[in-house]
């Protein structure tokens, strides 16, 4: 690990805070804190206090109300990789019916760019960089420099915000885009074996172009000739891992008590993967494993609104023993 700190080790997560204006059955909600950098530090922090966690983004102070910070403030989480400017920030309208959600992006913080980064953090680099956009906010570019500023740490990287189509009317949507893939296509070469990469079903068909078997959108890495991790969350069906030259792991989802917001669960699940996966000795076995806690933890935040609803690791391995699956 590059900070040679198995106990504590330390995650960067990268991306836009969100304002999320949630409307379910034609009834919008008050405004929350989204943006998968507060449900990845949240859920981590809920899980350990051991982790070191930042958070690195640009707020735009326009519509932004410095209250919805109050769920994040004293988690012992360094917030300092935060910059604002006198801008919009970015602004969804999640729209939920019938288990169908229409997202529409009313406006969006600048992107992200490496000068912003603090000083002091390349004095002290990460053992993982999570790359967790939402719109198209990190470029190429940005990542190619940071890889070079923190070179031989491991990258997570969630597929969802890189691979999102945007229309003129701020409607997201899935479509399958040469330039979009190609991006895509660029960092996974670039980040190489240090990547673990994570996407919906969804988001990894689209960028396999493969519409019906699973196993073939897995293979679909294979391609790339890296020893990177590929993880394809499958809602209520688990969640499937693969690394070139092993077998395809069948993750289970477990069962919540209740399901009240499924928003986040993938950002959870990674959170959690990935700390552990710093923390084991990469076996396929011990990847096996740290699947099966990461699909316990995400079973928990669906039993609450917004980026609140992770809970300690003792009671993630207590369900997990449980052996309760979605069948």
């Amino acid at each position: 690990m590059s900070n040679q700190d198995k106990i504590h080790p330390s995650l960067f997560f990268i991306g836009h805070f969100a304002v999320d204006n949630v409307i379910r059955f034609k009834r919008l909600s008050k405004p929350t804190l989204g943006g998968s950098v507060s449900y990845c530090s949240l859920a981590l922090r809920a899980y350990t206090q051991s982790a070191k966690i930042s958070i690195i983004s640009h707020v735009g102070k326009i519509n932004f109300d410095k209250s919805l910070f109050n769920i994040i403030r004293d988690k012992n989480i360094d917030l300092t990789g935060i910059k604002y400017s006198g801008v919009e920030n970015t602004n969804f309208i999640l729209d939920y019916f019938n288990h169908t959600r229409t997202l529409t992006l009313k406006s969006k913080s600048p992107n992200l760019v490496v000068s912003d980064i603090p000083l002091k953090y390349l004095d002290n680099p990460p053992d993982v960089i999570v790359l967790v956009p939402l719109c198209n906010e990190i470029s190429y570019q940005y990542i190619s420099q940071i890889s070079k500023l923190f070179p031989n740490i491991f990258f997570g990287l969630d597929l969802q915000g890189f691979i999102r189509n945007i229309d003129e009317r701020g409607i997201v949507s899935h479509i399958y885009d040469e330039k979009i893939i190609s991006n895509i296509t660029k960092i996974i070469d670039l980040i190489g074996d240090k990547l673990v990469l994570k996407g919906s079903e969804e988001e990894m068909k689209l960028l396999a172009n493969e519409n019906v078997d699973l196993d073939k959108v897995m293979m679909y890495f294979e391609e790339f000739g890296t020893k990177g991790i590929f993880i394809m969350t499958l809602g209520e069906r688990g969640s499937l891992i693969y690394q070139r030259g092993k077998k395809i792991l069948k993750i289970p989802a477990f069962k919540p008590k209740k399901t009240i917001d499924e928003t986040g669960a993938g950002d959870v699940y990674l959170s959690i993967f990935l700390y552990e996966f710093l923390l084991s000795d990469k076996s396929w076995s011990a990847i096996e494993n740290i699947g099966y806690l990461a699909s316990a933890a995400a079973s928990f935040s669906v039993e609450r609104k917004g980026p609140s609803g992770s809970v300690i690791k003792e009671k993630v391995l207590k369900r997990m023993e449980k052996k309760q699956h979605i069948t």
